[in-house]
């Protein structure tokens, strides 16, 4: 088998690039990131909740009416966020805007309320500058806001959430929930200020159900955390949001990395870390999805603070209910606009008994997403099927000097004993081979293994290669699969002829990509060309009945979108839930729901 030459090629002779980058911000919060987890006797006891919030209907949202119709009567206007305006009278953040400043009305926050806090956190807030200016710029975002947050506290309790938010809700003033910092569609963004509550101190392990397959944790416990604590019992969490990048750490890196001809060392660079309470806000899902699903079918159940500052128990740990409302389905993918996630029931998967990793190359995208789509149809059950186009694979080149074939390449891995793992890896090699796939290798040794795998984890990263300096628009459309080719296609046409550096990286087996829009942040005009291809591939996606954000979550960035791909109609279904649950309208704020959009 060829395999040994493709391991050749994989390996870097060069040494690391960088023995130790550190940020100072960065420094702060892996501080707060230390894991601390029970020991293996007091988590194998149950866990007993000590909570008696009582259950909220959705059917608030009818009294949402009342609510509106009295807002009518005295003021004479629509339950209805008017679009911020610049000084020119431009709407900003509306459904037809391209800026990516968002905007936002900044009022002081009362000082009894900072006294509250004081008393409720202790020494656990701060209103230092650079924090404030840390929490309130992602990382991993373009996206920027004209306020960042007043006071950033960090609870240790779900009882001291409460009181915090009870507390902002009383005195009006906006709430930014706030975890490992990975989102990419301003989500933590703070337009109006506020209070921003950092959730990273809260990462304990409350108990663990080994029999029953499922683990309670609290919000600010990252995946990879997780994972190592649950490795000894045979069990995983099996979503993987690929690992963020400090945008400013990468440019030193990667400048370092051209300079002195190294490798690339993501390590370096990388922040904390999705959190689980992140993921259920943002509905996150990764390259296991088409295996197990999203985070939509991985959460048994939720503990939530709503904006008056009630726990809620969304559910009980049984694997399926009939039982009411379905409140654990609408609190995943909220982003924080309908309360402050506090626990997490997760659903976990025995680790694989055997595993092999292939890879094969394709001379078009179109012949790598036709395999992918009749893998799926063979029926056979791939654990990944990631998508790779010829430019990301030259940034994979550059930024660790290896010596892959620059063309489409397609990645699967596959699970099950070792005969069926091996089984499926040959029909797939045969399925590969009548569609013009060439150099098919896998791997079943474990450290073949990580290091094929490695190529896809380190993709994003290594596309900062090519462009140290420069900031990344990372689209993520979402298709039924038989559209995907045909999108694909299409989309790869547009990137092709732009100026600007473009790479393609799929989730093909459940019909979702995205594209890796390399821009200057000091040029206006690539970023909106940047801009421009993303409203292609999302009208394009739209138009086939797919969705502008298949894992991303909409945030502020993909608000403008949504009346196309929902209709006005369940927005306003939206906008009257969000009335019923918050009034006030302090969580979250100008994030998810279109500000255009009136009931």
């Amino acid at each position: 088998m060829v395999f040994s030459v493709w391991i050749s090629r994989l390996r870097s002779s060069s040494k690391p690039i960088c023995t130790k980058v550190r940020n100072s911000f960065f420094h702060k919060q892996s501080a707060a990131l230390s894991v601390e987890v029970l020991g293996s006797e007091q988590i194998r006891k149950p866990f007993a909740s000590s909570w008696g919030g009582s259950l909220l209907p959705l059917a608030l949202a009818a009294s949402a009416g009342s609510l509106v119709f009295r807002s009518y009567q005295d003021n004479g206007t629509s339950y209805c966020q008017a679009p911020n305006l610049d000084q020119t009278g431009k709407s900003i953040g509306g459904k037809g805007s391209t800026d990516y400043m968002v905007k936002g009305s900044h009022k002081k926050v009362p000082q009894e309320l900072i006294e509250k806090l004081k008393v409720i956190c202790k020494e656990n807030m701060t209103m230092d500058y650079d924090e404030r200016y840390f929490h309130g710029k992602p990382q991993n975002s373009f996206h920027k806001a004209v306020n960042i947050p007043d006071v950033i506290v960090y609870p240790r309790s779900e009882e001291e959430v409460s009181k915090i938010v009870a507390s902002c809700n009383e005195h009006k003033v906006p709430i930014v929930p706030y975890g490992g910092a990975t989102s990419i569609e301003g989500h933590t963004l703070s337009p109006s200020g506020g209070v921003c509550i950092d959730m990273t101190l809260m990462k304990r392990v409350k108990s663990l159900n080994v029999k029953d397959m499922d683990v309670v944790v609290e919000p600010g416990i990252g995946w990879m955390e997780l994972n190592e604590f649950l490795e000894p019992y045979g069990l995983f969490f099996p979503l993987d949001p690929v690992k963020p990048i400090n945008l400013r750490v990468a440019s030193m890196v990667f400048s370092h990395a051209c300079a002195t001809k190294g490798s690339l060392d993501p390590s370096k660079s990388a922040g904390p870390g999705a959190t689980i309470g992140g993921m259920c806000a943002t509905r996150c899902s990764g390259s296991l999805a088409v295996r197990y699903g999203t985070m939509r079918e991985n959460v048994i159940n939720l503990k939530v603070v709503l904006a008056n500052g009630e726990v809620v128990k969304t559910g009980s740990r049984a694997r399926k209910s009939a039982a009411g409302y379905d409140l654990t389905r609408l609190m995943i993918g909220s982003e924080g606009t309908l309360g402050v996630i506090t626990e997490v029931t997760l659903r976990l998967q025995k680790i694989p008994q055997h595993s092999v990793v292939a890879m094969c190359n394709f001379p078009t995208i179109k012949d790598a997403a036709d395999v992918a789509i009749a893998t799926m149809l063979s029926g056979i059950q791939v654990s990944r099927v990631e998508l790779l186009d010829e430019v990301q694979v030259r940034a994979i080149n550059i930024a660790n000097g290896k010596n892959l074939p620059e063309s489409p390449t397609l990645m699967f891995e596959f699970i099950g004993t070792e005969a069926y793992s091996r089984e499926q890896t040959l029909i797939v090699q045969k399925i590969a081979s009548e569609q013009n796939g060439s150099d098919f290798v896998f791997a079943e040794d474990p450290e073949a293994k990580k290091e094929l795998w490695k190529i896809r984890k380190e993709a994003l990263w290594a596309c900062f290669a090519m462009e140290p300096n420069f900031e990344a628009m990372i689209t993520d459309v979402c298709v039924p699969l038989s559209h995907l080719a045909e999108l694909i296609s299409r989309s790869k046409q547009e990137l092709d002829s732009s100026s600007l550096v473009c790479a393609v990286i799929a989730h093909a087996g459940d019909g979702n990509f995205h594209t890796v829009i390399l821009f200057d942040p000091n040029e206006d005009e690539q970023r909106k060309e940047a801009e421009r291809l993303n409203h292609f591939m999302v009208h394009a996606a739209l138009d086939m009945e797919g969705t502008c954000t298949g894992e991303h979550g909409v945030g502020t960035g993909k608000m403008k979108y949504l009346e196309k791909e929902l209709g006005m109609e369940a927005l306003k279904t939206m906008k009257r839930i969000k009335a019923a649950l918050d009034p006030n309208d302090i969580m979250n704020p100008g994030k998810l729901i279109p500000p255009h959009v009136c009931f």
